[in-house]
């Protein structure tokens, strides 16, 4: 199943309300840690000038330096394929499975697997794949997506995933972390021993020398590329740099703003197979060149995947993942599905965003997302999609009409509280409400029913 068939077609269940503040208060507690690691380095500044310009210098020669790059990997015995878009990625796979006669998986954490839906694919064809990041393998015991790029159970309580280990692995109830973390750890060490094959993303490749780097904290990631015999590595065409040099200043960058440590617990980097093993390299393009063709967006190749705005934008903390309706949420979700599912698909996706900018200003590759999601919604418009349908004109008229004068906004804000307590009791209540409650709950009514009313109750005390 493609990502394109995701957005139109599946959905997911709403999140509790509380499981929308666990995220809200863990996004925003990461986001202050994160700025926090940005306000200590002197230069912060210097080295996201930095990132930008060995970001466009790949972007702009990147056919060379993948040549390069193949080429180096091939000399070290590594077997470099290229896949043009998730279907030919995901048959590339297969291909290596069925060589090696592969019936289980081991995955590493990889957002490119996701994005190619790799693991539907393994399903379909009896290989049994397994995630062994401990937030990927949360979720994929509860059926559910990633709600966040580096977090993936970012919205559950550390008593949902004991009772969760409960109803799934039969373990006693626990709330501790130390405890669910050794849960997963013990049953996660017998599939290291016997899986067939792992899978892996790649945070950086390296063109000079041929080598690819992932990095990690809890060690899954060194057990399943090298237990397995087989070895296979996905990597976006866009995650090269061009020399080993270059490096340090990503690993220095990442961590930072990804999981607000100075450097993560493991850096592996992997020069080729070790005797007796096979390693794959799978280049995968899925939209990415288009990219390269327009101007305007262009620079959204230089993304990280830290997740950084994610925790910036307070429409992400307000709405979660889920209701982006692809692998990739939050203002940088905006702008990659735009282009690589398609704005004819998530032509409402621009419009979810407040245009705060926060996301521009915190960027480590200073992609400026504000202006490309303003873009993105000039484009939607001229397209007419399904943004200019004429529900949308009739909402903003209104809108528009409200806000001229202050009797008429009052009139608004007091009518839509009145009939946010009659919403529940709809035949078709949540279900047909869109983007709505396709992947939060409906919020709180509050007590105020405009700014003034609550100013004026805060200037009395």
């Amino acid at each position: 199943m493609s990502g394109a068939e995701f957005l139109v077609n599946e959905t997911h269940g709403l999140y509790e309300p509380h499981g929308l503040k666990v995220l809200s208060d863990t996004s925003e507690r990461v986001a202050q840690t994160n700025l926090e690691m940005c306000w200590a380095i002197d230069d912060w500044s210097k080295w996201r000038q930095a990132a930008h310009d060995i970001k466009a210098y790949t972007v702009a020669h990147l056919d060379q330096l993948l040549d390069q790059f193949a080429r180096n990997l091939e000399q070290k015995g590594v077997t470099v394929l290229w896949a043009e878009d998730a279907a030919e990625a995901n048959r590339l796979v297969l291909e290596i499975a069925k060589k090696n006669q592969v019936k289980t998986v081991v995955k590493a954490k990889s957002m490119l697997s996701e994005e190619i839906e790799l693991n539907h694919t393994l399903s379909e064809h009896g290989i049994t794949a397994l995630e062994t990041d401990l937030g990927e393998y949360i979720i994929q015991l509860a059926h559910q997506r990633p709600t966040h790029i580096v977090m993936p159970a970012l919205h559950l309580k550390a008593a949902e995933i004991g009772q969760l280990f409960t109803d799934k692995l039969g373990e006693p109830f626990t709330a501790e972390h130390r405890e669910l973390t050794m849960i997963a750890r013990k049953r996660l060490r017998k599939e290291f021993l016997t899986a067939d094959m792992g899978i892996s993303g790649i945070n950086f490749g390296v063109a000079e020398t041929g080598s690819f780097c992932l990095i990690e904290n809890e060690g899954n990631i060194g057990l399943s590329t090298t237990v397995p015999k087989v070895h296979v590595a996905l990597m976006g065409i866009e995650k090269i740099l061009p020399k080993l040099e270059h490096l340090p200043l990503f690993l220095n960058i990442l961590p930072r703003m990804g999981t607000g440590q100075k450097l993560t617990s493991y850096t592996h980097v992997f020069n080729g197979p070790t005797q007796g093993r096979e390693m794959y390299v799978i280049l995968v393009d899925n939209g990415r060149t288009r990219m390269i063709e327009e101007p305007e967006f262009r620079t959204m190749l230089y993304c990280l995947r830290c997740g950084l705005c994610l925790n910036n934008c307070p429409v992400y903390r307000h709405v979660g993942a889920w209701a982006y309706g692809w692998v990739y949420p939050g203002p940088m979700g905006t702008v990659l599905t735009s282009n690589l599912v398609g704005l004819e698909k998530a032509s409402s996706l621009p419009f979810a965003s407040s245009l705060c900018g926060a996301c521009s200003e915190i960027c480590p590759a200073k992609i400026d997302l504000a202006h490309m999601i303003i873009r993105l919604r000039r484009k939607a418009i001229e397209q007419k999609t399904k943004a200019r349908n004429l529900l949308d004109v009739f909402i903003w008229k209104g809108y528009a009409w409200a806000m001229r004068g202050k009797f008429r906004y009052k009139l608004l804000m007091t009518g839509m509280k009145i009939g946010m307590r009659f919403v529940p009791f709809l035949p078709w209540h949540p279900n047909k409400l869109g983007q709505w409650t396709r992947g939060r709950a409906l919020p709180e009514i509050p007590k105020e029913s405009s700014f003034r009313d609550w100013w004026k109750k805060r200037e009395k005390k």
